[in-house]
């Protein structure tokens, strides 16, 4: 993941003559990356103080050099499940980007961990979304609650966690529309949503909200982490198609402009193909270092 922008970036650094040309190569490859014009001046102009002070710098030297300027806006997400009381997370995308696959990977990945795992269809604006999440449920032998298209999403929410609170624990994974809203539209459906769990005694600790955001997007994935955060506060992203060969200075973007973290990566089409954020891998293959 990200290996073809971090080899391009490495052989940069392997260049020995560091005029004012390549500077300007450099920032042309930060862009192109989608770090974004402002972080790659900022990435540049440090490479360049850097670079003067002490010559020669070696190959390794600046690309741990980019490293370190970048780690600060990336940061790694572990939700919490409690064991013990129901939790619900929010499952936010627009659509195409994999959300409903992500949310089955999840589902194997709690259930695996041992945890009593809902399904919840709220994406009621697509009967083939319901369809979908059911086929899924089914395969991996969890339950689906569901209503037919064009339901409330709220009271499909309200039904999961209903079901949830019965047992006393469990953890709802709840699908949303990823039809693309105007923003108005967006808050007040999400806002919807989020009364209902509210309403039904889910506690911040017990609730998160997450925004799949597919890795080969670049820059529409930081104007989508933008919109879903204004709409509802999102605690972490979970990246789909991860074995792209992406850019993935989007992510670094996003990091830096809303503060949200990154919990987990989709690498493949399979159930297990799901896991934690790395923020030490993934930084070390963005600038080059693996």
């Amino acid at each position: 993941m990200f290996k073809q922008f971090g080899a391009k970036l490495k052989a940069l650094f392997g260049i020995k003559v560091l005029d004012d040309s390549y500077y300007d190569n450099l920032e042309d490859l930060l862009i192109e990356g989608d770090l974004g014009p402002k972080m790659a001046a900022m990435v540049t102009d440090a490479v360049r103080k850097e670079a003067k002070s002490e010559k020669p710098k070696t190959q390794e030297e600046l690309q741990q050099l980019v490293k370190k300027l970048l780690e600060t806006k990336i940061d790694a997400y572990h939700p919490v499940v409690d064991p013990d009381k129901p939790t619900v997370f929010l499952m936010l995308g627009v659509n195409g980007v994999g959300k409903t696959t992500t949310i089955a990977k999840l589902a194997r990945f709690y259930g695996n961990a041992g945890y009593d795992v809902t399904l919840c269809a709220a994406d009621t604006f697509r009967a083939a979304a319901i369809d979908q999440l059911e086929i899924h449920a089914e395969r991996l032998g969890i339950r689906c609650i569901k209503q037919t298209n064009g339901t409330d999403p709220g009271a499909v929410v309200f039904d999961a966690i209903s079901s949830a609170q019965s047992r006393g624990k469990g953890l709802v994974l709840v699908d949303t529309a990823g039809r693309m809203h105007t923003k108005e539209n967006l808050v007040r459906e999400l806002a919807k949503i989020d009364k209902v769990v509210r309403a039904k005694g889910i506690d911040d600790d017990h609730y998160k909200r997450f925004l799949v955001i597919d890795s080969t997007t670049g820059q529409n994935g930081v104007s989508q982490a933008e919109l879903f955060n204004q709409a509802v506060v999102i605690n972490a992203l979970v990246l789909s198609k991860y074995d792209s060969l992406a850019k993935g200075g989007a992510l670094v973007q996003i990091g830096d402009k809303l503060h949200i973290p990154i919990a987990f990566v989709g690498t493949g089409e399979g159930y297990d193909d799901i896991h934690p954020f790395d923020k030490e891998e993934f930084l070390n293959t963005l600038v080059g270092l693996e």
